[in-house]
């Protein structure tokens, strides 16, 4: 078990990269990973449960936001105060739990960078609870940091399957690739084409049934959360690729 004792500055990052960029950047992904996990909550976005928000009120510059949970994870003895919950992908704080509710507090960044900031009375929420270091990993490291939001751009049916196209910031599909992963509200789920400003992915009935994505129409805003390796190699490489608007402008040196 990873004992928070790996020292980054130890790590030579000129001579492993010069061999491979691939196996330095997936090393440098997995110390990280490690690193983060012995010192905050992460999850995997395997969404538990659908939950009701009952309740929104104002506290100060933000507001006191009130789920009910299902059943199953109605449970004091699993989910108690101070525990960590992602609400639609972002990580949130349980600070009290009355009347078979959970209840967190959101402050201005969470309202205006969330779509938890448009959220209502009777609004549907994806939920997962923090990952516990004997869990198993089936989607992928999450953080619970959303990235940024994204509209619903399109929706496809195939068969039974739906194809999902979303828009985005060029800042974030940078950070993805096809194959890759991505969190949409919480959900892990494998990015299958990736352009300039949207990407999609393919969704089975199973998915649409047991999240919030079954619910969502063209328009609807989704918390979006890029995979942290995609974080790490773009600061990693930002010296060495170019933007592309610098490609088009001829700024890029070309000095040995």
């Amino acid at each position: 078990m990873f004992n928070g004792t790996v020292h980054i500055a130890q790590i030579q990052p000129e001579a492993h990269f010069a061999n491979s960029g691939i196996s330095f950047g997936l090393n440098f992904y997995i110390i990280m990973i490690a690193r983060q996990w012995h010192t905050i909550e992460m999850f995997t976005g395997l969404v538990e449960s659908l939950a009701v928000v009952t309740s929104i009120e104002e506290n100060g510059p933000g507001v006191d936001i009130s789920i009910s949970p299902s059943a199953d994870l109605n449970d004091i003895e699993t989910t108690e105060i101070g525990a960590s919950v992602a609400i639609n992908g972002c990580c949130l704080t349980v600070i009290r739990i009355q009347d078979r509710k959970w209840v967190f507090q959101a402050g201005t960044e969470t309202l205006s960078k969330t779509n938890l900031g448009t959220s209502k009375q009777g609004s549907t929420v994806n939920i997962e609870r923090s990952l516990r270091p004997t869990d198993r990993l089936g989607g992928h490291f999450v953080q619970g940091h959303v990235d940024g939001t994204g509209t619903v751009d399109a929706i496809e049916q195939e068969g039974e399957w739906t194809n999902m196209w979303f828009a985005v910031s060029p800042s974030l599909t940078r950070q993805m690739v096809p194959k890759g992963s991505i969190t949409v509200d919480g959900i892990s789920l494998t990015l299958v084409n990736v352009e300039e400003t949207r990407f999609s992915v393919a969704l089975i009935p199973h998915t649409l049934q047991v999240t919030t994505l079954g619910q969502r129409s063209v328009g609807d805003i989704v918390n979006i959360e890029t995979d942290i390796i995609g974080k790490y190699m773009e600061k990693m490489l930002g010296g060495i690729i170019p933007q592309k608007n610098e490609v088009q402008s001829g700024e890029v040196s070309t000095n040995a």
